[in-house]
């Protein structure tokens, strides 16, 4: 019976999420950091590759279960762009403030009705390093670029994404809130469908 799973990430904005949302299925998401596993190289051309090569490398270092999120922005007017740079977009190192201003001085002027966006989220769950069939479940989240940031929960770009519908930005929305509709609140719903036969 799985009980403990290794996040392959250091983002506790994401920690934070995973421990919310797959408390009832009691497992434990404890970040890499506490096996003192460093990042690996994303060299994947994809969501799906990175997050693949995220939860190997995790599973293979600590021996435990690993799930590793791959996710980011993808704007129309940019082709896509962030995409798989999301985080890294103003450069290596770049904090959320630094890559929301590029996003923001790429689009400067552009009417609401081209600033389309959506948040894209791939996740995946390695029993082991050499499991042969992870679960790989995926989510989207439908939106619109801010022209400044709004609101203050949330991280990466919350404070710039609008969802039309509500009439707010995702950093305007309470956690669970947030957790029900996001592109990783999606993803993860498909997974504790998926993985809850793995945890008897």
């Amino acid at each position: 019976m799985i009980t403990q799973v290794v996040l392959a990430s250091g983002n506790k904005g994401k920690l934070k999420e995973f421990n919310q949302v797959l408390a009832d299925l009691k497992v434990t998401v404890l970040p890499q950091s506490d096996f003192n596993v460093g990042d690996v190289e994303e060299t994947g051309l994809s969501f799906v590759e990175n997050a693949l090569i995220k939860a190997r490398h995790a599973a293979e270092v600590t021996g435990l279960p690993a799930l590793a999120d791959d996710s980011g922005l993808e704007v129309d007017a940019l082709q896509g762009a962030p995409g798989i740079y999301s985080a890294r977009f103003a450069g290596a190192g770049a904090s959320d403030a630094d890559n929301n201003r590029l996003l923001l001085e790429k689009l400067a002027g552009l009417p609401a009705a081209e600033r389309s966006a959506r948040f894209r989220c791939v996740l995946v769950f390695m029993r082991h390093a050499n499991d042969p069939t992870p679960l790989i479940c995926q989510g989207s989240w439908e939106g619109q670029i801010l022209e400044a940031p709004s609101g203050e929960n949330g991280f990466g770009y919350d404070p710039l994404f609008w969802i039309p519908e509500l009439e707010k930005a995702s950093a305007e929305l309470a956690p669970e809130q947030k957790n029900q509709l996001s592109h990783r609140g999606k993803a993860v719903a498909q997974l504790k469908q998926l993985i809850a036969p793995y945890l008897k």
